[in-house]
């Protein structure tokens, strides 16, 4: 894939992600069950449960946080010194965090908690998104 096109995803991917975190984090900080989208899912349900936060931090703004991470390090990756050297293992790293932990979560929705929320599985299909243009830039070898 060109560069040009691996930036243009990567980053609305990333932008999508942010902006997806950051709509979950306030569903979850205001407990405002009006903010979910009535008929697509049950946001809700997931939002509200137990493993909707870690140690009292929304899991959301975790995820707003990795998204938000991942496309500061990609767009200064030329212009710091470690990033130049290192960019492609550490977006491969977080990516690959995010992209289980996503997965573990997207089976306790189904499993555990019986019930899905569209806005969780557009963000672990942005960080799968991430991660899959991580691997083809390590297997590549492209800036």
């Amino acid at each position: 894939m060109k560069r040009k096109a691996t930036w243009w995803i990567f980053t609305i991917t990333s932008v999508i992600g942010i902006l997806n975190g950051l709509y979950l984090t306030l569903l979850k900080l205001t407990n405002n069950k009006n903010l979910c989208i009535q008929g697509v899912g049950d946001c809700w349900s997931v939002n509200t449960s137990v493993y909707s936060q870690i140690f009292c931090i929304p899991v959301a703004l975790l995820g707003t946080l990795a998204f938000l991470t991942l496309l500061l390090i990609y767009l200064f990756e030329t212009k710091m010194g470690f990033l130049i050297d290192y960019s492609k293992f550490i977006l491969f790293g977080i990516s690959l965090v995010g992209v289980l932990y996503s997965a573990y979560l997207t089976y306790l929705e189904i499993a555990v908690i019986e019930a899905i929320c569209p806005f969780c599985i557009l963000s672990a299909i942005s960080m799968f998104v991430l991660f899959i243009l991580s691997v083809n830039r390590l297997v590549q070898n492209q800036q």
